[in-house]
């Protein structure tokens, strides 16, 4: 009875965490968005949950601490930008595999924080070119705060 209980609750979560990618996707009329978690047991970060996605590659996809896109942000704890990628990144574009998975050319991430430390990213992206505005950037970071209350429960 307690397996199906949990089974229920984290069926509960994930289509909550859906709901708030769907809407920033939604409010921000853009391509894609994703959400980066680094994993509980180590450094290897996955993504969990997206909107607007092409294909089912990024279940595959797993990053270290520190690499891609999503790595970076966590490592940091800084907001990254790409405007034209694979131009003006630092390293290889194989480095970056939901751009590619997903065929993204510009994308704008912000850290997921979780007891005060970058545990995720938020990745808002577009398959052409769009400039990051303000707003669009603190519609993302309010997504943020809503994501960051869930975190206890997907952490748990």
């Amino acid at each position: 009875m307690e397996f199906n209980h949990q089974k229920q609750r984290s069926a509960g979560l994930k289509e909550q965490f859906l709901a708030e990618c769907n809407r920033l996707r939604k409010n921000m009329q853009i391509d894609f968005v994703g959400i980066a978690l680094q994993q509980s047991d180590g450094l290897t970060i996955t993504w969990p949950f997206v909107s607007g996605n092409t294909t089912k590659k990024y279940k595959h996809i797993t990053v270290r601490y520190g690499k891609g896109i999503a790595g970076k942000v966590i490592s940091t704890g800084a907001d990254l930008a790409l405007d034209s990628f694979p131009n003006g990144i630092s390293g290889k574009p194989t480095e970056y595999p939901i751009m590619l998975a997903e065929r993204l050319y510009s994308a704008y991430a912000i850290p997921i924080n979780f007891k005060g430390m970058p545990k995720g990213a938020l990745l808002a992206g577009m398959r052409s070119q769009i400039d990051w505005s303000k707003a669009n950037i603190n519609q993302m970071k309010q997504m943020t705060t809503e994501i960051e209350k869930l975190l206890p429960y997907y952490f748990q």
